[in-house]
C-alpha cells in the first residue's frame, strides 16, 4: 500500500496546495490498513476552498484504491493547533505523495526510530538467533540490510519509521527487553 502511494500518482491540484501527505497505518510496511489517511496542506486560503480542493484530490486518489480514503485539510496554522491530535503522527510518519519524502523534511527534520535492546537475560542460542535476525545468515540479508537500518552501538539500532512493525514483531519473538524512541532530528 505504502509503495503504491509513493509512486508518482497523477494528481491535479491548484497552486494553493503545498503538499499531499499519506499517514496512518497505510504508511507502515507489513500492515493491513482498513483505510488510507491523507492530509492536504494549503497556503492560507478560506476553509471552504480548502475542503472543496481536498475533496477533489480525494476523488482522484480513490481511483487507485479499493479502500476508503480519509482526507483532512490543513493550513500550517491549523496543523499546529493544540487540538490537532493527528499532527504528531503526520509529522513523524507522514510521507509526501508529491515530493516522495518525509513530510518532516519540509521543516528540516528527519524522523528516525531507535530501538534499544538487551540480550543479557537470553540464552546463548537466542543471542545468536537475534544476531542472525539483524545481520543475516548464510548469504541471506538480515533486517538491517534489507530495510536500511543501522547499528549505532551494541544494543541500539536505528530504522526508518515505516519499518517499525517489521522490526518490533520480529524482535518480540526473541526478547521482550527492548524500548522504542522516536526522534525528529536535523540530518
Amino acid at each position: 500500500m505504502q509503495k503504491k502511494l509513493q509512486k508518482k500518482l497523477e494528481l491535479n491540484y491548484s497552486n494553493h496546495v503545498v503538499d499531499v501527505v499519506q499517514f496512518g497505518s497505510s504508511i507502515m510496511e507489513d500492515s493491513e490498513p482498513n483505510d488510507i489517511d491523507i492530509a492536504v496542506f494549503f497556503k492560507f486560503i478560506p476553509l471552504k476552498q480548502q475542503l472543496e480542493e481536498a475533496q477533489n484530490i480525494k476523488k482522484q486518489i480513490e481511483k487507485y484504491f479499493n479502500l476508503p480514503i480519509h482526507i483532512k485539510s490543513y493550513d500550517f496554522y491549523s496543523f499546529f493547533d493544540r487540538g490537532n491530535f493527528a499532527k504528531e503522527n503526520i509529522l513523524f510518519y507522514g510521507k509526501s505523495i508529491i515530493h516522495n519524502k518525509y513530510f518532516a523534511e519540509f521543516f528540516g527534520l528527519f524522523p528516525k526510530l531507535q530501538i534499544s535492546y538487551s540480550l543479557k537475560e537470553l540464552k546463548k542460542k537466542d543471542k545468536i538467533k537475534f544476531n542472525y535476525l539483524l545481520n543475516g545468515k548464510g548469504g541471506k540479508y538480515g533486517l538491517l540490510r534489507k530495510y536500511g537500518g543501522i547499528i549505532l552501538k551494541p544494543g541500539l539500532i536505528e530504522i526508518k519509521p515505516e519499518h517499525e512493525n517489521i522490526f518490533i514483531g520480529r524482535i518480540k519473538n526473541i526478547t521482550q527487553n527492548f524500548a522504542i524512541k522516536k526522534l525528529l532530528s536535523p540530518k
